[in-house]
């Protein structure tokens, strides 16, 4: 059984990022932006709706306060200080959440902080110091990630997941998007990379290194050209090849 999640509400005001109907018809649980590196309230409710009538769960994507940047760049915050941030994302989704007859199931950190987290552990330990405060919300990172050892700690679920189309170190960290390699943006890359997974729990990392993972959740993501027809591939081949897809955390309902 594997979850599939894909970042959603990436729009903001009159832009669009993504077509966030279409995955929604494809995956089980969805990464909803909460207004610090993109969405708006419009946006995070009418996400929040139309995944509760998919029965899809709603999770917080908690980032930087950084719209211009599209929270991919790294900044310093206090601790404190991001741990209020993050408490302040979940809140806000979750209001917008409740509001369409759900509410928010998990946490998931965006970009830089998704990144920075995996070996920071001040800013992982604020990242979950956030959700925290807000309640015993499972967190979804990066395997071996100093915030999944931190949520752990601190009594939350932590549930590690992998990525169908970023490319991945011989550490089994994620290549910056900077550098050659970072994705996989042929169809059958991206199910290949899906179906192993699913079946043997394998990564193969740029270098041809097979990483071992535990990953209960897949991440699909929806601002990459051809996202939709990546994910459908991906769900199909799954099914055909006998993984029940399901979310990691049932969705919420109020």
């Amino acid at each position: 059984m594997i979850d599939l999640n894909s970042d959603l509400g990436e729009g903001f005001g009159v832009w669009r990022l993504g077509d966030d109907d279409a995955l929604l018809a494809v995956v089980t649980s969805a990464n909803v932006a909460c207004g610090f590196h993109a969405g708006d309230p419009s946006t995070m409710r009418r996400v929040c709706a139309a995944a509760a009538e998919r029965g899809v769960a709603v999770g917080a994507q908690v980032s930087y306060r950084d719209l211009a940047g599209f929270g991919r760049r790294f900044i310093d915050v206090d601790p404190a200080e991001l741990a209020d941030e993050v408490l302040y994302q979940v809140g806000a989704l979750d209001a917008c959440a409740r509001a369409a007859g759900t509410a928010v199931a998990y946490v998931k950190p965006h970009g830089a902080l998704y990144n920075a987290a995996v070996h920071h552990g001040a800013q992982a330990a604020a990242v979950v110091d956030g959700v925290k405060a807000f309640g015993a919300l499972p967190v979804l990172g990066l395997p071996g990630s100093r915030l999944l050892a931190a949520a752990e700690a601190a009594g939350l679920p932590a549930v590690p997941e992998a990525f169908a189309d970023r490319g991945y170190t011989p550490e089994g960290a994620l290549v910056s998007r900077r550098e050659p390699g970072a994705l996989l943006t042929g169809t059958a890359a991206v199910v290949d990379r899906a179906v192993r997974l699913a079946e043997h729990g394998e990564i193969v990392a740029v270098d041809g290194t097979v990483l071992k993972t535990g990953a209960e959740s897949l991440c699909l993501h929806g601002d990459t050209p051809g996202a939709v027809a990546h994910a459908r591939a991906v769900r199909d081949a799954l099914t055909s090849a006998g993984v029940k897809i399901a979310p990691f955390t049932r969705p919420i309902r109020t």
